[in-house]
């Protein structure tokens, strides 16, 4: 039984550490479970508690070990460079740039080059004109067939060589390599959009003409934790807050007219998107991207809710589910999104780690409507993330929640008394 629920690790390919073990002991609990269900019912050939409890103790123990060593010998072959672009003199010029051998490269559609000289790549049925400095490389497909190339094992770095860092090519090919577990490499005029290794690490890869991308900014350890951090709160937090979010759905119905739940499509990791979910406070179809200028059409139970940070509970599911985290830099709003990349070059290096229910910039109260100083304070936190920052952080959130309730409190006895008094 172990056996088979552990046998889709057992195909070659590269996977993130966390990744390997998270999917070990799944299948590994799938199994207990369904053994433990044989042992309920009686059959003549169950398997002792006892024994049954010490075989998955062991093996949770003993499978992520071996298929995380499995995974590093098989890395350790992984030495090959892929050059992923759309333009073929950036091709060359990536191809140029790195001294680790070349598998091969992909290319995903046609240029006309200044100098004037054919740039029409050879695909499996078209054409047999390439750019001459390619001819010597294999050409592996288009940017479609990435998922399929790094499977592979002879693929161990990534040279993206786009014209410019757009969410759609760019960060894509990082989301990929991210869940790989392959190196990302980049030209230096794209390096101030992303989050490049340390100046020793750079110096140590002995690359002159191509900057590592930091593609998990924390290490095992703290992701582990993290992780853990993200599960107990938001697992605690819906089933402490389940009756009371039972009768915040009633009262946002109950005052005005309009869904219960408010979504909105944001920005995650590596620039893809969710949908959030949060308690509606405003009035249905008029929210705007542009910050700051939506306060006059927030219902009255919606004031309370936004006082309180109630409206937020929603989104605890999504820290489950693993959308989101306790505590990162804040998800922005796409439309906002592109606004902000627009004031602010390196807005985009925010995308290398998961949005967070709260974090450093939010409780120094900045926000989009200050961007650089929201920017610098969730650089700063990416830099110094650990599971004790991320503890004080919610502490200080959570204390800044109970003095907004207190001076909301303080705020309604004061008029409730000043209307007394007044009669």
């Amino acid at each position: 039984m172990t056996v088979i629920g552990v046998l889709p690790l057992c195909k070659p390919q590269s996977r993130r550490i966390l990744d390997t073990i998270i999917t070990a002991l799944r299948s590994l609990l799938i199994v207990a479970l369904f053994l433990a269900t044989i042992g309920y019912f009686g059959f003549s050939f169950r398997l002792p508690q006892t024994t049954l409890v010490l075989l998955v103790g062991c093996l949770s123990v003993a499978l992520p070990l071996w298929f995380v060593g499995l995974q590093q010998l098989q890395l350790k072959r992984t030495d090959g460079t892929l050059i992923v672009g759309t333009d073929p003199n950036q091709i060359e010029a990536a191809i140029q740039a790195t001294t680790k051998p070349i598998v091969g490269y992909t290319y995903t559609s046609t240029h006309s080059s200044e100098d004037g000289r054919e740039t029409q790549l050879s695909t499996d049925g078209g054409t047999e004109k390439t750019a001459p400095k390619l001819a010597k490389f294999e050409r592996v497909g288009e940017l479609s067939v990435l998922d399929e190339v790094l499977k592979q094992s002879n693929v161990g770095t990534v040279v993206p060589a786009l014209p410019q860092t757009d969410r759609a090519e760019f960060f894509g090919i990082l989301e990929a390599c991210h869940r790989h577990d392959v190196s990302v490499e980049i030209l230096d005029e794209h390096n101030e959009s992303v989050l490049v290794k340390e100046e020793q690490a750079v110096a140590a890869e002995n690359r002159s003409n191509l900057v590592g991308i930091n593609l998990q900014p924390w290490d095992l350890q703290n992701r582990v934790c993290k992780r853990l951090f993200d599960l107990v709160f938001a697992g605690l937090g819906l089933l402490c807050a389940l009756p009371l979010l039972i009768g915040i759905a009633i009262a946002v119905k109950v005052d005005s007219p309009g869904p219960v739940f408010y979504t909105q499509e944001r920005t995650t990791q590596f620039g893809e998107t969710f949908q959030v979910y949060k308690f509606r406070s405003m009035i249905p179809e008029s929210e705007s991207a542009v910050p700051g200028d939506d306060h006059d059409r927030i219902t009255r139970f919606g004031r309370l809710l936004r006082k309180t940070h109630l409206d937020e509970l929603p989104q605890l599911w999504a820290i489950i589910i693993g959308q989101m985290s306790v505590v990162g830099p804040r998800a922005a709003w796409t439309a906002e999104e592109q606004l902000l990349q627009d004031e602010i070059q390196t807005w985009q290096k925010r995308w290398f780690v998961k949005p967070g229910l709260t974090g450093l910039a939010q409780i120094n109260n900045a926000s989009s409507e200050t961007p650089r100083a929201k920017l610098q304070y969730d650089l700063t936190y990416i830099k110094n993330q650990s599971l004790w920052f991320d503890s004080k952080i919610v502490v200080r959130q959570l204390w800044m929640v109970f003095i907004d309730v207190i001076s909301l409190l303080t705020s309604r006895m004061s008029s409730r008394t000043d209307r007394e008094t007044g009669t």
